[in-house]
C-alpha cells in the first residue's frame, strides 16, 4: 500500500489499532515491550496513538517486524542549525 503524505501522518487509537491488527490490548502492550510491535505515540494526559503507517509496516509482516522499523518522530520548526 502506498501512503500519500497525509496517510503517513494519521494518528490511530488503541481501539482502531486493536481492530486493525486483531490483537488485544494486553497483547499489543506486551510486544511494544519486547520490540516487536510499534511504539505508541503520547498525545496528552493519558492518551495514546499509533502512526498508521507504523501499523501499516507491522501488518505487512508481523513475524519479522521490530520496533527499529519505527519511524522516529520528525521534527520541524522551532531549531536552527548553528
Amino acid at each position: 500500500m502506498s501512503w500519500n503524505g497525509d496517510e503517513a501522518l494519521t494518528i490511530l487509537r488503541r481501539r482502531q489499532v486493536e481492530q486493525r491488527t486483531g490483537l488485544s490490548r494486553s497483547t499489543i502492550y506486551k510486544r511494544m515491550r519486547d520490540g516487536t510491535f510499534p511504539p505508541a505515540i503520547p498525545l496528552g494526559g493519558r492518551m495514546v496513538g499509533w502512526r498508521a503507517a507504523d501499523i501499516e509496516r507491522f501488518l505487512a509482516n508481523p513475524a519479522r517486524y521490530r520496533a527499529s522499523q519505527a519511524r522516529e518522530p520528525e521534527m520541524h520548526g522551532g531549531g536552527g542549525e548553528a
